[in-house]
């Protein structure tokens, strides 16, 4: 999935001494799990929105009703926020694997790590949407952290509110 990128130039800013966040940044289905769990094995911490509402509340849709996701996402960003204030100043390299849809919340974070301390790598997952669509019907399947259901229609709407990073001083991966 991810053959052509050269892991290296991420692995070669952990030998810096300012701790590298990289902001996973990209649509349902876009590989950031998959992309964040191959630099977790490199030696990053990472910090999943999903992970932390799943442990928290359980399964949207199933263990708890659609209508509290945003307040337990906001709760979830706001515990994974002070982890990851806590794990600069720890030193450690972490990756977000969050989406990052707007820009707004990209330059949040961007300032946060800036203030902390860190060093930013905005990675930006770029898919075309027959992939997406592929992608997360087979994911749709699962019944993980990371694979709650995403219906065409559902994926329309997100594709309709991201805004795609231009400018920001992004890396694009295109998978």
């Amino acid at each position: 999935m991810f053959e052509q990128f050269d892991f290296e130039q991420l692995f070669q800013l952990q030998r810096e001494t300012k701790p590298i966040v990289v902001m996973m940044c990209g649509v349902a289905g876009s590989g950031k799990t998959t992309f964040a769990k191959i630099l977790e094995k490199k030696g990053f911490v990472r910090l999943s929105i999903d992970e932390e509402i799943w442990t928290t509340n359980g399964r949207w849709g199933i263990d708890f009703p659609m209508e509290k996701l945003v307040e337990y996402r906001a709760s979830a960003e706001g515990k994974l926020r002070l982890q990851l204030i806590q794990l600069m100043k720890d030193k450690q390299h972490v990756v977000i694997d969050f989406s990052f849809w707007d820009r707004s919340r990209r330059e949040d974070y961007k300032r946060l790590i800036e203030s902390s301390g860190g060093k930013w790598v905005l990675l930006y997952l770029q898919v075309e949407v027959e992939e997406l669509q592929k992608r997360l019907q087979l994911r749709n399947q699962r019944a993980d952290a990371n694979s709650f259901p995403i219906s065409d229609e559902l994926l329309a709407s997100y594709l309709k509110r991201f805004e795609v990073p231009k400018g920001e001083g992004e890396i694009v991966v295109r998978n």
